[in-house]
């Protein structure tokens, strides 16, 4: 796939390049916990439950009070899974597969 994003630079590709190169769950929480905030980790894995349940054609609200993220939020992922790169469906779907 030649996928050519809006973000692409030589910092970002070394970023990803790293992040490929996690093996195992215990890894991902060293270099995550390293590497972000609690509350930027813990916005990301909200905004993939936010997929997660809009995928499952869960309601705004079924998914606030599940979540707690913000309609602004629910409706940015709703964006992004409509209209955006479509990288949450391409992961949401390996996941599904497991």
């Amino acid at each position: 796939m030649d996928y050519n994003s809006k973000l692409k630079d030589k910092h970002i590709d070394t970023l990803f390049e790293v992040i490929l190169k996690i093996n195992t769950i215990e890894e991902c929480y060293m270099f995550f916990e390293d590497i972000c905030t609690v509350k930027e980790l813990k916005s990301i894995s909200q905004r993939l439950q936010v997929a997660k349940m809009l995928r499952n054609n869960k309601t705004y609200t079924e998914i606030e009070e599940n979540t707690g993220a913000s309609t602004a939020t629910i409706s940015r992922v709703s964006r992004c899974l409509n209209y955006g790169a479509n990288g949450y469906n391409i992961m949401l779907d390996r996941m599904d597969q497991k």
